[in-house]
């Protein structure tokens, strides 16, 4: 792989990560959390809750307030530019509208991290990337601009970009948004797969439930009111908790008012405080 550091760090290691932008006060604070190697990691949270902002931390498109990050045991902000670079050529990022280049046919942009980053040859970097192409499900797909394909298949399209330079780990930005349920269920399964097959650690940030209780084996969960992480394990789990009361609105998509038991849940009987039913 074009992507691994240190073998035995886990792909990503946050700590006492603050997310700020200028000079407006942090959206979280001090935050702590690991993507370990092969599993598929929920970064969830509600709108406003600075799961985007995490990512774009994360990935080094914004430098953090404070704190560090490691891909693969480098920290992404200890030096200049290049060490940037470098750590950027160990993941690849599948951005939230898909960010294919319209002018170019899906061949050329799954080739063209080849042709930017290695010395493959132009034949080898076109096998590649129909190989690339294939494993997301788009062979026959290879000369079809973006523009003539659905919006599943840009993001399958985003996703073989991703794999150009054999990452260890792939980040999705909300892979499920505008998606119907069977386009997003053979985009979760396609996840499940990769992860499985290739040995490949993802980061998703999300807050499509039905997508994180299929495929997230686990999740931290970003709470705006406390600018920090309010839960974190196997979402599974956390839909049965019934404490604190924003957890168990989050996972089990109820009103904030319903998971404190307050007001009356169907059939006009009063809940007790804290239980989910």
């Amino acid at each position: 792989m074009s992507g691994t550091f240190d073998g035995q760090a886990p792909p990503v290691e946050v700590r006492d990560l603050t997310v700020a932008y200028g000079e407006a006060p942090p959206i979280l604070e001090k935050i702590n959390f690991r993507i370990r190697a092969g599993e598929i990691f929920g970064i969830l949270g509600g709108s406003g809750s600075g799961k985007s902002s995490v990512l774009r931390n994360v990935i080094g498109l914004v430098r953090p307030r404070a704190g560090r990050v490691f891909i693969f045991g480098q920290d992404l902000w200890a030096d200049d530019g290049g060490h940037l670079n470098d750590c950027r050529r160990c993941f690849g990022v599948m951005y939230q509208a898909g960010a294919l280049f319209g002018s170019m046919n899906l061949l050329e942009n799954v080739s063209m991290p080849m042709r930017e980053f290695t010395d493959m040859s132009a034949e080898a970097i076109e096998t590649a990337a129909r190989l690339k192409l294939s494993l997301v499900g788009l062979s026959g797909y290879e000369y079809y601009m973006p523009a003539r394909i659905s919006g599943g298949m840009q993001k399958r399209a985003a996703i073989a970009r991703a794999l150009a330079l054999d990452p260890g780990l792939i980040f999705l930005d909300e892979p499920s948004a505008g998606l119907d349920p069977i386009t997003s269920a053979g985009l979760d399964q396609l996840i499940k797969t990769l992860a499985k097959n290739l040995g490949l650690a993802f980061g998703v940030v999300t807050h499509e439930l039905g997508s994180v209780m299929n495929i997230v084996d686990r999740a931290i969960l970003l709470d705006k009111e406390i600018k920090g992480i309010v839960a974190e394990g196997d979402p599974r789990e956390l839909a049965r908790r019934s404490e604190p009361p924003y957890v168990a609105a989050f996972f089990n998509r109820q009103s904030l008012e319903k998971a404190k038991g307050e007001g009356p849940a169907e059939g006009g009987s009063k809940r007790r405080p804290g239980r989910i039913e």
